[in-house]
């Protein structure tokens, strides 16, 4: 059974940090691109950033461009995204998803709130 957990949200300030780690099982995670998707109140799933297997290749959509990066452990099964000088309009529940680009989230997810 595939397994994605996601953590590392919280409460932030404008221009402030986080990390998000998302937990993966039950699928060889290092045989596959892995993403990270949000979902702001209201709003439909956008793509935010998508890393290879390998860690080879990266895609940030434009919003997030040069604020977040995308990474993996595949010894510990796991993804990250590092995300930084926060916005309100980061505001949103983070998934992180089995494949390069958006799909449909399988996890629980983590809440990212960016406000003052």
């Amino acid at each position: 059974e595939v397994q994605l957990v996601e953590s590392g949200g919280g409460l932030v300030q404008p221009g402030g940090s986080l990390r998000l780690s998302c937990t993966a099982s039950g699928f060889t995670f290092s045989s596959y691109s892995m993403s990270w998707v949000r979902q702001a109140p209201g709003k439909g799933l956008e793509w935010v950033s998508s890393i290879s297997s390998s860690s080879v290749s990266t895609g940030y959509a434009d919003s997030v461009k040069g604020r977040f990066t995308i990474s993996r452990d595949n010894a510990k099964n796991t993804l990250y995204l590092q995300m930084n000088s926060l916005k309100p309009e980061d505001t949103a529940l983070y998934y992180c998803t089995k494949q390069w680009g958006i799909s449909a989230p399988e996890g629980q997810g983590t809440q990212v709130t960016v406000s003052s």
